[in-house]
């Protein structure tokens, strides 16, 4: 959304022009679910000076018992009135918050918290801004005549179509028009490659604002494809055999107005700064795996032959390294991460791929040749000989990977770290020990 500047003041009054009648006070857990603590509009002057509290022991990934109690500080720019909502019964606002501890310390689990500690590092560094321009993709499946969501597309559609077959163009139109109305900047939206499945894109802004928005976003589609009988999912590989969900992930680094990612003398227009960014991304791409990709069902996704990266490179043009360098230059010098998928914690995903690339400024790491060559038909030997190795083939590996980097590890902190990989490990065990109806069609008659 685009970002403004509210004071409490404005947001009181706006609260009582548009009959606001409740105001939820929005945050994120561990797993990157968004949750939320709903007031009436008698307690919003209290919200705004941070005075709401809310048990903090029964969020995932957040505290023991005995030290539960958290408060909300509401970031006043993110003051959003839902569209869907109407004035007659009083129109429902959100505020997304941070979370601080008691004694007014930010507490060390929250995932917005987390991501504005590593944007402090880089503004150490000089970069007055951490910018980030997210495609997330999602399905939309027919529900049952209980609400519940069927395997059925509700379309036969592919790339780019345009012919009006489906719920799904309407229903897209609809989510593209109440992202408008709440003031974000839509670049683009079109059907994705796989039937039932749609790409809506928004305009690059500071991390915490993107990572704020990718939240938003998936309320409103969830919302909106309610209303037209259709499941949206950011699950990303609903069904075997079709291309998965990404959330392709394009992101700068500015000093000022300036993109420090750029550099006009440069064969490819790339800065020293990009280049060991882009380096760092690569060295600590597999340990930030379980971050951007935390589902036991994302390692469906990223396997050969979807046109989901698994391999750790990255080229100019080619489509199937991890990162691509997209063909515009000047301000718009960026790379582009496609390995995260729409199913991430936003503000942890950001947080470790800019302390990957962070990583890479300060250590002056070399970036590796750039591959040219379509990486899916490298045999291993080829692929070993160019020095590209594999992203984690489950969650259980990647869990692995995630515990023994030390930058990883520092990205998150201990706190998030512990309650994140305990919850992944359960995740893991459960998939791990369940009997999957593969296993049945295989296995029951033959022996």
């Amino acid at each position: 959304m685009a970002h403004r500047n509210y004071t409490k003041e404005d947001i009181l009054r706006i609260a009582e022009q548009e009959n606001v009648a409740y105001i939820r006070l929005q945050f994120t857990d561990m797993l990157g679910t968004i949750k939320n603590v709903e007031i009436p509009r008698s307690q919003l002057a209290k919200a705004l000076d941070n005075k709401m509290m809310f048990d903090g022991s029964s969020i995932e990934g957040f505290v023991r018992i005995e030290e539960s109690d958290m408060y909300l500080y509401p970031d006043l720019n993110t003051w959003v009135i839902y569209p869907w909502t109407s004035s007659s019964e009083g129109r429902v606002a959100g505020l997304t918050c941070d979370i601080y501890n008691p004694d007014g310390t930010p507490f060390a689990g929250d995932p917005r918290g987390i991501l504005k500690r590593v944007l402090k590092e880089a503004e150490e560094l000089g970069f007055t801004s951490f910018n980030v321009g997210p495609e997330p993709e999602f399905f939309l499946f027919k529900t049952d005549e209980n609400g519940e969501p069927t395997l059925n597309l509700n379309d036969k559609g592919g790339y780019f179509d345009l012919a009006p077959l489906d719920l799904g163009e309407n229903c897209r139109r609809d989510i593209v028009l109440t992202l408008d109305k709440m003031g974000f900047e839509v670049e683009a939206s079109h059907h994705e490659v796989a039937p039932g499945q749609h790409e809506i894109d928004f305009k690059y802004a500071d991390a915490v604002t993107t990572a704020d928005n990718i939240q938003i976003f998936k309320l409103v589609v969830k919302n909106i494809a309610r209303r037209y009988g259709l499941h949206a999912t950011f699950m990303p590989k609903p069904l075997f055999g079709v291309n998965g969900s990404g959330m392709h992930c394009h992101q700068s680094l500015f000093r000022g107005a300036e993109n420090a990612f750029y550099d006009e003398s440069d064969e490819l227009g790339l800065s020293d700064i990009a280049r060991h960014y882009l380096a760092g991304i690569l060295k600590h791409a597999r340990s930030f795996t379980a971050v951007t990709n935390p589902l036991v069902n994302s390692y469906k996704r990223l396997v050969p032959g979807f046109e989901a990266p698994c391999y750790v490179a990255w080229s100019p043009q080619n489509r199937s390294p991890l990162v691509r360098v997209p063909a515009s230059r000047g301000l718009s010098t960026r790379i582009e991460v496609r390995s995260p998928d729409p199913s991430a914690n936003p503000y942890l995903a950001l947080a470790v791929m800019l302390k990957a690339g962070l990583d890479g400024i300060k250590n002056k790491l070399p970036l590796a040749k750039q591959t040219d060559r379509n990486i899916y038909v490298m045999d291993e030997a080829e692929r070993e000989e160019a020095g590209i190795t594999n992203l984690p083939a489950s969650l259980k590996d990647a869990l692995i990977e995630l515990q023994n980097n030390p930058v990883m590890v520092e990205a998150l902190g201990e706190h998030a770290l512990a309650h994140f990989v305990e919850a992944k490990e359960i995740e893991w065990d459960m998939f791990r020990t369940s009997v999957h109806p593969w296993e049945r069609e295989q296995y029951m008659s033959l022996y």
